[in-house]
């Protein structure tokens, strides 16, 4: 049973946008490893982008900043 845990920033991703993730997560796994699509999982994860660092600082001041 694959897992497959997506981690995106908290910046309006559409139910549209991630029920396409999910499908097409889905449909990688089945096309390249052959996986069973009724037992695969796939999550989402959305964080706040103050709780997401690059560089040791985080996104939202990397942003600001103009990075």
């Amino acid at each position: 049973m694959p897992f497959v845990n997506i981690k995106i920033t908290r910046e309006g991703a559409t139910a549209e946008q991630k029920e396409a993730l999910i499908k097409g997560t889905t449909q990688l796994l089945v096309d390249v490893l052959g996986k069973n699509p009724a037992t695969t999982v796939v999550v989402i994860e959305e964080v706040d982008t103050d709780n997401w660092g690059i560089g040791g600082e985080s996104v939202t001041k990397r942003r600001r900043s103009g990075r």
